[in-house]
């Protein structure tokens, strides 16, 4: 199971939460930056940035350096072979015009003559080469410098392909650390950072975002090394051919500069709000999908559709603005790559038709000017493909440097062993500093008793038992378990005393028997028996084809809702916890199967302390002590019949559960069709 799912089901809020949190969700999200800390429209600094996403590579510094090595003896034997293959047509040239000359004469004796005649540009042009008259091509020499250029380029890919290899490997293996980094942050992530970050936008996050790292720097940063190694070779041997078109190649290096000082950061922006809006679409499609149900029994497909394709359209304006951007770039550096190689093949004709070079040599050149262009053209394609990997990386870093939960001490107590005792001792807490939900807050749940909470919408009955839990840290009082203060204890030694079974049941991709033992991975087959029977799992089990090896999917869309129920009960009863927390953990079932719960319930409480938030009163009559919250305060607290007989705030609830329900407009009965509806009892209400 991953983090993402632990802390939905661990620290997931039920229903009757969703007001009391809309508040404080929504301060966060202000605190946060609107979205949850995704990454803004406006991007942030590049370098720093880049920077860091470099220094995922840190640790496979030794294997980098090697893969440098390698390119720049590839990048040696690249552009040695231009200069070879320059010699190969001297010979063929110089031996075409020596076959027409005279045999017999020296190089010197005809460039005299020549020059006698009147010919003074062609005697010039004979005059720099190296040749015979009379002699011819000589294809032996031919031959040998053809084989040994084949040479080169074999052991020049050779060599590219294990810097590749090696490359992508790093890439790899760096990739995969970030996800176990970012796997152990998630665990480190206090839950209120899920309160306010969408569950798409972060998965997003965790999959789009690190895949887009990966891809991008597999793709660009070998070809970034060697790219940077032929430009520097390159200009060597240009320089050592002729400094005159040397300069003239070196003309576009301002233009290109231009091109990717003027394009590149608007590329970044736009590539940052790519991502952004991707996060928010994923968000949009996993919320959709999540409540795909309620959506069509409420007729509201044409809305989320609606929905939907606002966010698709954002998302297509960004990509398609990004793409551009990033399209330009390669199209622009080969337009002043074409003419750099204009401008080299006039001014060498020129230079060879003087004397000044060689035919071979001006050949060679123009070779080495699309070696000179192509890199620089591929680094400024690539340029583009690091400012979306930046962005992504952007992204993720906001999540590793999200605030964590602040660290258990070392010195942390062991647990102390005992009978499950808690006391609230003046306790205060609140999502929202501005405003408190729960104050001075003061009661004990002595071993063996069953405490139920009770109240209104937002009274604060989740938050009560999540602070047991410590999925939030008090604003200040203490919790007591066992004569420990629960805030000086390791949170996994609270947790791992403790069984909880919420309102929502969840269970994971796997077995039914995998998901009953996931309360006690050392179960037995015995004990995961006992269970299943005792929760009455085991009766509907039994009827299925592959029984406990029924798989159960992603959704758990298998089983009916109440049998997800009865699993996550076998699960919490199976894990034999002190403190037990049912969260309306008999809501999804019918009225039978909940009579057998109760019962199994009983059982499953004996000799633990437990809480019980409930809504349907019944469920709670035989429980030792009944708490009602209102405004995150207990109001009343007692037995059944002790809060029934002072007709209070219970009594009300009670009321508007179990006498006739009425809906009141202007103290006057409201009529339906035939039905008239009276207006309720004073003091009655309908419970939130």
């Amino acid at each position: 199971m991953s983090a993402i799912e632990h802390a939905s089901a661990d620290g997931g809020l039920s229903e009757e939460e969703a007001e009391e949190l809309e508040r404080a969700q929504e301060a966060m999200r202000q605190a946060g930056g609107g979205d949850g800390g995704m990454a803004g429209g406006k991007p942030k600094r590049f370098w720093p940035n880049f920077k860091r996403l470099l220094g995922l590579l840190a640790p496979f510094k030794v294997v980098l350096w090697s893969v440098v090595v390698m390119g720049a003896v590839a990048v040696i034997l690249q552009v040695a072979t231009p200069k070879i293959l320059g010699e190969a047509t001297n010979v063929i040239f110089e031996g075409a015009i020596s076959a027409q000359l005279p045999e017999g004469l020296t190089q010197d004796m005809v460039v005299e003559s020549l020059r006698a005649q009147g010919e003074d540009d062609f005697a010039n042009m004979v005059g720099a080469m190296n040749i015979t008259p009379g002699q011819g091509i000589d294809f032996e020499r031919l031959g040998m410098i053809v084989l040994f250029v084949l040479a080169l380029y074999l052991a020049a890919e050779f060599l590219m392909w294990l810097q590749g290899y090696l490359m992508n490997l790093i890439m790899v293996k760096a990739m995969y650390r970030l996800r176990g980094r970012v796997e152990e942050k998630i665990h480190r992530l206090p839950l209120s950072y899920f309160d306010r970050v969408q569950r798409g936008e972060l998965l997003s996050r965790v999959t789009n975002d690190i895949d887009n790292m990966t891809q991008a720097l597999q793709q660009s940063l070998s070809g970034a090394v060697t790219s940077i190694l032929t430009v520097f070779g390159v200009l060597i041997m240009m320089f050592s051919i002729s400094w005159r078109l040397a300069l003239v190649a070196l003309c576009i290096v301002p233009l290109t500069g231009i091109v990717i000082g003027v394009i590149g950061p608007r590329s970044q922006k736009a590539f940052t709000e790519q991502w952004r809006r991707t996060g928010r679409l994923n968000a949009r499609v996993e919320e959709s999908f999540s409540g795909h149900a309620l959506v069509r029994v409420f007729g509201r497909e044409r809305d989320a559709r609606d929905a939907f394709e606002a966010e698709n359209e954002q998302l297509f304006k960004a990509s398609f603005k990004a793409q551009f951007l990033s399209g330009i770039i390669m199209p622009a550096m080969m337009y002043i790559g074409n003419l750099s190689y204009v401008a080299l093949a006039v001014v060498g004709g020129l230079l060879v038709a003087s004397g000044n070079l060689r035919l071979g040599d001006v050949q060679a050149f123009i070779q080495y000017s699309q070696q000179f262009t192509q890199p620089l053209t591929q680094l400024g394609g690539m340029a583009a493909v690091v400012q979306s990997a930046t962005a992504s990386a952007e992204r993720v870093f906001e999540l590793l440097d999200a605030d964590e939960e602040e660290a258990d001490a070392a010195d942390a107590p062991e647990p102390a062993r005992g009978d499950g005792t808690i006391e609230f001792r003046d306790v205060a807490f609140s999502y929202d500093p501005e405003t408190t939900l729960i104050h001075d807050l003061n009661f004990t749940v002595k071993p063996g008793q069953t405490v139920a909470i009770v109240g209104p919408t937002g009274a604060g009955k989740t938050t009560l038992v999540n602070l047991v839990m410590r999925f939030y840290e008090l604003d200040s009082g203490s919790i007591v378990l066992n004569g420990q203060d629960t805030a000086a204890l390791r949170r996994h030694d609270v947790r791992a005393r403790t069984g909880m079974v919420l309102q929502d049941p969840w269970l994971f991709q796997g077995t039914i028997r995998d998901n009953i033992r996931y309360g006690n991975e050392d179960a037995g087959e015995e004990e995961i028996l006992v269970a299943a029977e005792a929760t009455y799992v085991d009766r509907f089990v039994r009827t299925l084809p592959d029984g406990y090896e029924t798989v159960l999917d992603e959704e758990a869309s298998n089983v009916s809702a109440g049998e997800k129920q009865l699993i996550t009960i076998a699960r919490a009863f199976i894990a034999d916890p002190e403190v037990l927390i049912l969260d309306e953990a008999t809501s999804s079932v019918d009225t039978r199967t909940e009579l057998l719960l109760q019962k199994a319930m009983a059982a499953l409480r004996q000799g633990r302390t437990s809480f019980v938030i409930a809504h349907r009163l019944s469920t709670i009559r035989d429980a030792d002590l009944i708490l009602v919250m209102e405004n995150g305060g207990i109001v009343e607290q007692g037995t059944h019949d002790e809060l029934l007989d002072a007709k209070g705030a219970y009594w009300r609830l009670y009321n508007s559960q179990f006498e006739q329900a009425a809906v009141e407009v202007d103290d006057t009965p409201v009529t339906t069709g035939a039905v008239s509806i009276p207006a309720p009892p004073p003091g009655g209400g309908m419970m939130g």
